[in-house]
């Protein structure tokens, strides 16, 4: 089950990135779409039910686990408050040492929860409830702050697919988040094989497109292995600034025509991986 898990979280991926752009979608065109590409991982949909009521099973108790652990954290940080109250008033230095102790990993485990909360499953980057919750207005939809943005993508990454599977084209994310993370540590996974990095206004736009190119020419060095055959990996990149105020898919919009530019330029150089 575990191993189906995994390419039942593919599938359910290249499902959402097709349909990303559709105005409506219904559940028949889902389901077709859905069916498309677990046809490609050659994975039967016979017994749907028990895979989904395995799965619902998994996801429920994956839940109620985080909510018993925040209901344990919201406990202790209430106890902690009434023992650090005593303890002032008292003047009682041990309890007050003791109190400090308990809500120093009371916040370690809070921060270990939200990493959870902010962190895209298989690359450990950010994910995109991140990039609202940091970088959004309350609309959710204009920036709160100016700096740079970089739209990225794998080139070939269809091909690389196809031709090592899915597995291997999951380690490839991983390896090119991990570079991407040497870089910055503001790396959003948008979608499929689509990072987003962002720095911060101090950046120039030289300075910024400097180090992506840099990064990309010291990945073209390197050869990666799968089944014992060797392939390179490329990346396309669109970078362009914002400023509070400015919607994020006009920013996306921006940075896309960028990359398209970009990618025009790099694929006359590099004719496949």
């Amino acid at each position: 089950m575990q191993e189906n898990r995994a390419v039942f979280k593919i599938i359910t991926n290249e499902t959402k990135e097709n349909i990303e752009n559709m105005k409506i979608v219904t559940p028949s065109i889902y389901s077709s779409i859905f069916s498309k590409f677990a046809d490609e991982h050659h994975i039967s949909l016979e017994n749907e039910e028990e895979i989904s009521r395995k799965i619902l099973e998994e996801e429920c108790t994956h839940l109620e686990q985080m909510q018993e652990r925040t209901a344990h954290n919201a406990n202790l940080l209430n106890k902690n408050t009434t023992k650090a109250i005593n303890a002032i008033k008292e003047k009682n230095d041990t309890l007050l040492n003791e109190v400090l102790h308990e809500t120093e990993a009371l916040r370690l485990e809070v921060e270990k929860l939200r990493e959870s909360v902010y962190q895209d499953e298989l690359t450990h980057t950010h994910n995109r409830k991140w990039l609202h919750d940091n970088y959004m207005q309350d609309d959710n939809e204009s920036f709160n702050q100016n700096g740079l943005l970089v739209l990225l993508d794998l080139n070939y990454f269809k091909q690389i697919n196809d031709t090592h599977g899915h597995i291997i084209g999951d380690k490839v994310l991983i390896f090119i988040a991990n570079r991407l993370k040497s870089i910055s540590k503001n790396v959003v996974r948008y979608g499929g094989d689509e990072f987003l990095v962002l720095f911060s206004k101090e950046k120039s736009l030289e300075q910024s497109s400097k180090i992506l190119n840099k990064l990309r020419e010291s990945i073209l060095t390197k050869k990666l292995k799968a089944h014992e055959e060797m392939f390179t990996l490329s990346f396309s990149f669109g970078i362009t600034p914002f400023q509070a105020g400015e919607k994020l898919t006009e920013i996306i919009e921006r940075a896309d025509a960028n990359m398209y530019d970009d990618k025009v330029r790099i694929k006359q150089k590099i004719k496949g991986i």
